[in-house]
């Protein structure tokens, strides 16, 4: 089994793009050979920026994880769900909400920013606003212990962090814990108790950092302590009590540097994309009508990589060889634009040939796609199961 627990999801947005194979789903294959993975389709998410057009998820739920299968994830590697079939994830975002500052939840850098992004919706709704903590409630059910993010997601990750530090703090007291974490000071003797006491200060009203693992160091060192007393001292340090739901890790992932067929960033906005399964036909005739430098008029015109977009993907697609040929017979005019463009479009038609192959299977019998979601989502579900059961015991809802 593994030691850590990773939990990745995207958006539903139909069929995915290769800036989605070399941002995501290459990290995600690998990291499914060295950890215990949950991936899973945000189609309630999708809802908080797309409630008025929900008839496209379905089909783009079905196209997306047929492209993730695809793209080498392997159910047998890792569990695949749909985040509306786990219903647990909408009781804890509720249950959480109850406790979270409103505050909180406008601080958010990407709340603003995607109000600017897109003003042509009204996003003035307590779904958009809420997003971050429904985020928050999928990773906290799963105990995930790392999250692969972009650094523009990190402020999420540490939001997610002080959700579950807040909910511990509040909820994760046992009975008269305050009155045995007390009794449990006492008992390191008075030099040490003392000790203790000032640092515990230090940390909590001026948030000293050195203190806290001072205090750590401190009861590290007490052989005389039981278990019990040991953690009722290291969470009265932190002025929580029993943890309940765990603090997750930003998994800083490295940023796509995937280039569209114009050279900007690859983005369906841009309508610059080679999808994952695209037609062999239409790969040849997106890449050989790319755009490439205006300098280059004429055959006969030298040109400069640095201003053409094909050279981008060749510095993506092609080894030292080839692109050294390309940087030659450019600058040279000893080339013309389609030799350039012809090695590109050889290594993408390369690279998408296993995906095709696998994706048939998915294609010629769908009800294999649908068993491995069922599956998927009865795997995620007990996990899920697991720890509302003990949030309903903290909160004192495990009545009946």
């Amino acid at each position: 089994m593994f030691a850590d627990r990773v939990l990745s999801g995207m958006r539903p947005t139909g069929s995915l793009h290769l800036g989605h194979y070399h941002g995501v789903l290459k990290n995600w294959v690998q990291m499914q050979l060295e950890y215990e993975c949950l991936f899973f389709v945000a189609d309630w998410h999708a809802l908080t920026t797309h409630y008025d057009t929900p008839e496209v998820i379905e089909q783009n739920v079905w196209d997306m994880v047929i492209d993730w299968l695809a793209a080498g994830i392997d159910p047998a590697q890792a569990t695949l769900f749909i985040q509306s079939r786990v219903p647990e994830h909408a009781e804890l975002h509720l249950l959480l909400s109850m406790i979270t500052p409103l505050g909180w939840l406008e601080r958010v850098p990407t709340y603003k920013d995607q109000q600017e992004k897109l003003s042509e919706k009204d996003l003035s709704t307590y779904g958009f606003l809420g997003y971050p903590l429904l985020q928050s409630a999928d990773i906290l059910i799963y105990r995930a212990t790392q999250v692969p993010v972009g650094e523009d997601q990190v402020p999420h990750i540490e939001f997610t962090r002080e959700i579950a530090r807040r909910f511990n703090h509040i909820y994760g007291r046992e009975p008269g814990f305050e009155e045995k974490a007390v009794a449990a000071v006492k008992k390191l003797g008075s030099k040490k108790s003392k000790l203790y006491s000032e640092l515990r200060t230090r940390y909590q009203e001026q948030g000293d950092d050195d203190a806290l693992e001072a205090a750590k160091a401190l009861l590290d060192e007490q052989q005389n302590l039981s278990h019990g007393d040991r953690e009722r001292l290291f969470g009265f340090l932190e002025g929580g009590g029993k943890m309940i739901l765990s603090e997750p890790e930003a998994m800083l992932t490295i940023a796509s540097k995937m280039p569209g067929l114009d050279g900007q960033k690859m983005s369906k906005s841009y309508n610059n994309t080679l999808s994952l399964r695209e037609d062999e036909a239409e790969v040849n005739k997106k890449i050989r009508t790319m755009p490439t430098d205006p300098a280059r008029v004429r055959r006969t015109d030298p040109g400069n990589p640095e201003h053409c977009p094909v050279w981008q993907l060749h510095q993506v697609y092609s080894g030292e060889g080839t692109r050294k040929w390309a940087w030659e017979g450019c600058t040279t005019a000893g080339i013309g634009c389609i030799d350039c463009k012809q090695p590109v479009i050889a290594a993408v038609l390369e690279e998408q040939k296993p995906m095709r192959e696998r994706a048939q299977q998915y294609l010629d019998d769908p009800t294999l796609v649908r068993n491995i979601i069922a599956d998927g989502c009865e795997k995620a579900r007990k996990l899920a199961q697991e720890t509302m059961r003990e949030v309903r015991d903290a909160m004192g809802l495990n009545y009946g």
